[in-house]
């Protein structure tokens, strides 16, 4: 699993019990797999339609910095399946681990719509195509 970006957890966002708030860090994940998708699929309207069971095994603390990792499941005809995961970078505890995240391209009118890739493509690869 590659992880793509790290987050410096702030006092904003703590739960009352001063570790990370469960609703920032899927806020997180969602913003992330999102990004990935769209630029694997270069569809820019591309939606989360599904995330699997979602069980916190251990949290973060203010300070901590945590780590989120995606990977490609399989790609669909319209979508694209991805596996997440968080760790703490500094405990190396892993906070979360979703297996299924699909997020689907859409036209103009909010209908999915066929991406055509097949295979994970790097930006350094498109660009040396051209």
């Amino acid at each position: 699993m590659k992880f793509h970006t790290r987050k410096w957890v702030k006092p904003e966002d703590l739960n009352p019990n001063g570790t990370l708030f469960g609703g920032r860090l899927l806020q997180w994940i969602d913003e992330e797999v999102a990004l990935y998708a769209i630029i694997q699929l270069e569809i820019p309207r591309t939606v989360t339609k599904f995330m699997s069971e979602i069980d916190f095994v251990s949290s973060a603390r203010q300070g901590d910095i945590i780590e989120i990792g995606i990977d490609v499941v399989k790609f669909g005809r319209t979508s694209i399946t991805l596996g997440c995961k968080v760790r703490n970078k500094l405990t190396r505890k892993d906070i979360i681990t979703i297996d299924k995240i699909i997020m689907v391209s859409l036209d103009d009118e909010g209908n999915p719509v066929p991406h055509g890739k097949t295979k994970i493509e790097y930006v350094k690869d498109r660009l040396e195509k051209k």
